[in-house]
């Protein structure tokens, strides 16, 4: 008896007590809450030093943060990441056709008005009907045809091109009004318009997923489709929608693109492509791990834009940027998968 009473007395002594048990894990969860959340910022912010540190000259100045938060290009991937995310978020994961809708409307704005004289506001306005359309067509073949949506968007993004190509004659145009483009590189608060329009996207669609039945419905026919039907949810309604709303956000940003530069050359759009969807996996990293939403892709968008440009400062050519896109778009992935097994 007295050695198995010494025995609980050993073990009571080393047994954490309640209070140090409840102590200790809030501690614990505390910080894998913040570091799940906030790691891609903080590697963001070393880049930055980093960076400033071995280019001081020419990436520590305005000019070069002007360019990552104001440049055409980021402006571009705010707007079709939040194309993408419309139906990533209903699971519709892979839709292949957003760049080159946004190709098309780009197109038509600069081919309609340069080309054959239309008025730039109904040309811009031809446009976003016809990226919606494709984005209609887009949910009608795959809701309610029930195509795979790989080979709808893949089939339809080849096809956009190839329209786009036809109508510019393969060649890239140019020569939009003055008093248009001001619409997109009119300065604010020393950054082009264009970033505020992107910004207010944004927080419209993250408010919408976070505060309204539609966004929580959303993220309800992306977990489970037939649970939200028996559940009463619109899960066509919602999932065709997603496609069409896309489709016209695309356009936008088309419209956005061409104003900021004046022209367009239907080739470049799909260089777009990788960017996008690197972005939109590494915002599963940011803020909410493992889910896709707003702010955390517009957090990635920065990134990448803070990476590429600090690597060319360096040195480094054209190439960088697939490999550092690529690079991500794995490892984005790959966290975001993780994340998602935890959080189930």
């Amino acid at each position: 008896m007295s050695d198995t009473s010494s025995i609980s007395e050993a073990q009571a002594a080393v047994r954490p007590t309640e209070p140090e048990l409840s102590a200790a894990v809030p501690a614990r969860s505390s910080y894998g809450w913040f570091a799940a959340r906030f790691a891609v910022v903080g590697v963001w912010a070393l880049l930055i030093v980093l960076f400033c540190a071995l280019r001081p000259d020419t990436f520590m100045t305005v000019g070069t943060f002007k360019t990552i938060l104001g440049g055409s290009n980021q402006t571009t991937l705010v707007f079709l990441t939040a194309a993408l995310l419309c139906t990533i978020l209903v699971g519709e994961f892979v839709d292949m056709s957003i760049a080159s809708n946004f190709g098309l409307s780009a197109t038509l704005v600069t081919v309609l008005t340069v080309n054959h004289g239309w008025n730039v506001w109904a040309a811009a306005l031809a446009g976003l009907v016809v990226s919606t359309a494709v984005g209609a067509v887009n949910g009608w073949l795959v809701v309610k045809v029930n195509v795979n949506t790989i080979v709808v968007t893949l089939g339809m993004g080849t096809l956009l091109l190839g329209i786009a190509l036809w109508l510019s004659d393969l060649m890239p145009v140019s020569g939009l009004p003055a008093s248009f483009q001001k619409i997109a590189t009119q300065q604010f608060l020393g950054l082009p318009v264009a970033f505020f329009y992107g910004l207010l996207l944004v927080i419209v669609f993250a408010y919408l997923l976070h505060a309204t039945p539609l966004g929580r419905n959303m993220r309800f026919v992306g977990e489970n489709r037939e649970v939200s039907r028996l559940a009463g949810v619109r899960v066509t309604r919602i999932r065709w929608s997603a496609f069409t709303v896309g489709g016209f956000i695309a356009g936008l940003g088309g419209v956005l693109a061409v104003a900021q530069t004046g022209g367009f050359d239907p080739n470049s759009s799909q260089a777009y492509l990788l960017p996008i969807f690197a972005a939109t996996f590494l915002g599963t990293a940011v803020l909410q791990p493992g889910r896709f939403n707003p702010l955390g892709t517009l957090v990635a968008v920065f990134f990448l834009a803070t990476g590429v440009l600090g690597l060319q400062l360096l040195g480094a050519t054209s190439w960088v940027s697939n490999v550092f896109y690529g690079g991500v778009l794995v490892v984005a992935v790959t966290i975001s998968t993780v994340l998602h097994q935890r959080s189930r």
